[in-house]
């Protein structure tokens, strides 16, 4: 269970968060009736709900990346959030994203390389240097070699970059919140704990 309270359908005020519950949960209390189409159980809504004006943030933000008037092709998009995903440990970011990437066509194959991409045969090269920027942004908090950032730059141009910066930032953000909250796929003990011998498990 998430490690923040829920917010019940009876407790909504906000039509933000009305509108939210309707369009996502139909006539359910996703607290009582947890489950999404996606798959999840739905408690990013529910806990988000806690503060109307930072679900409508959030929401306003899943508009703006998808908006037609984005010059970055979606499958780059998908692919460098899928990536911010798994660098990030979120399997809730990684796994949505991979079901947006195979909802645009991507293949299996490509999609199952995304871990190891670096050492993958499926990608071309603009989806490599997609790639690498998105783990520069995750792993090295924005870190980019110049010789990557100008091969990135000369291949997308000045628009798409900033787009692509500030969407798989976004989902960076998003990856740590699940995580710290123990959101939806991100509801898992500590993967890391001591451990004495191998025939003893953790301590």
């Amino acid at each position: 269970m998430p490690r923040l309270r829920q917010v019940t359908k009876a407790e909504v005020t906000s039509p933000v968060v009305a509108g939210a519950y309707e369009f996502v949960f139909g006539d359910r209390d996703p607290v009582a009736e947890p489950g999404t189409d996606t798959g999840t159980r739905g408690d990013w809504w529910t806990v988000f709900a806690l503060v109307p004006d930072v679900l409508e943030h959030a929401v306003a933000g899943f508009a703006l990346y998808g908006h037609p008037r984005r010059r970055l092709p979606p499958d780059l998009r998908e692919l460098a959030q899928a990536r911010a995903g798994w660098a990030a440990g979120s399997s809730f970011v990684f796994s949505q994203h991979c079901a947006s990437l195979r909802a645009l066509g991507t293949s299996e194959e490509k999609i199952a390389a995304i871990p190891g991409w670096a050492a993958a045969a499926e990608f071309e090269e603009r989806e490599r240097l997609v790639l690498a920027y998105a783990d520069c942004l995750v792993l090295d908090r924005g870190r980019v070699p110049d010789r990557l950032f100008d091969a990135l730059r000369a291949e997308l141009g000045d628009e798409q970059v900033l787009e692509l910066t500030y969407i798989t930032a976004l989902y960076l953000q998003h990856a740590v919140m699940a995580r710290a909250l123990r959101l939806e796929l991100d509801d898992r003990p500590e993967p890391v704990a001591e451990v004495g011998r191998w025939d003893e498990g953790p301590r």
